[in-house]
C-alpha cells in the first residue's frame, strides 16, 4: 500500500513541478491513471494510501525550501538542472519522508529505489540509492535532525 502511495505521490508531484498542474488536480489525474493499471506488486491503492500520498505531497510543499536545500547539499557533483526529472521528484519525496515522517529509513529507501528503477533511466535506481544513502549517513552522524522513527 505504501509503495503504491509513494508512486502516486511521485507521479502527481512530477506533473505539478514539470507541467505546472495544480497539485490537487495532478493528484486526481495520477490517481485516475493508476486506477487502470495492473498491480505488479500486489498492493492495490486504497483510501488510506491516497491519504498517505496526499500527506507526502502537502508535506513536501510545506517544507520544499528546507528539503531542496538539504538535497542540494547531499547530492555531490550534480545540480537539479542536470538530474533526470523523475529522479529529482523521487528524491524530493523520499528526502521529505526521511526528515519529517516516522517511516523507518530502510524500507523507505528500498521503495524509492524500486520506484526509480520503474520510472527512471538505466542508472536511476543506483543514483537514488546513492543520494539517499548519503543523506542517511548525514542523519546518522547527527548533521541533520529528523522526527523520531517507528520501530
Amino acid at each position: 500500500m505504501r509503495r503504491r502511495a509513494r508512486e502516486l505521490a511521485m507521479r502527481a508531484l512530477f506533473a505539478h513541478t514539470q507541467g505546472g498542474v495544480d497539485l490537487e488536480e495532478a493528484l486526481r489525474h495520477a490517481l485516475e491513471e493508476m486506477g487502470g493499471e495492473e498491480e505488479p506488486y500486489g498492493d492495490p491503492l486504497d483510501e488510506e494510501g491516497v491519504v498517505f500520498a496526499r500527506r507526502l505531497l502537502l508535506g513536501y510543499k510545506a517544507h520544499q525550501e528546507e528539503v531542496d536545500r538539504i538535497l542540494k547539499e547531499t547530492v555531490e557533483g550534480w545540480d537539479f538542472g542536470q538530474m533526470a526529472k523523475t529522479d529529482l521528484t523521487i528524491l524530493r519525496l523520499a528526502t521529505y519522508e526521511m526528515l519529517y515522517e516516522p517511516t523507518p529509513f530502510a524500507p523507505l529507501i528500498e521503495v524509492a529505489v524500486k520506484i526509480a528503477n520503474r520510472y527512471g533511466g538505466e542508472h536511476s535506481g543506483a543514483f537514488v540509492n546513492g543520494v539517499l544513502g548519503r543523506l542517511y549517513r548525514r542523519i546518522q552522524e547527527g548533521e541533520i535532525k529528523t522526527v523520531p522513527k517507528e520501530d
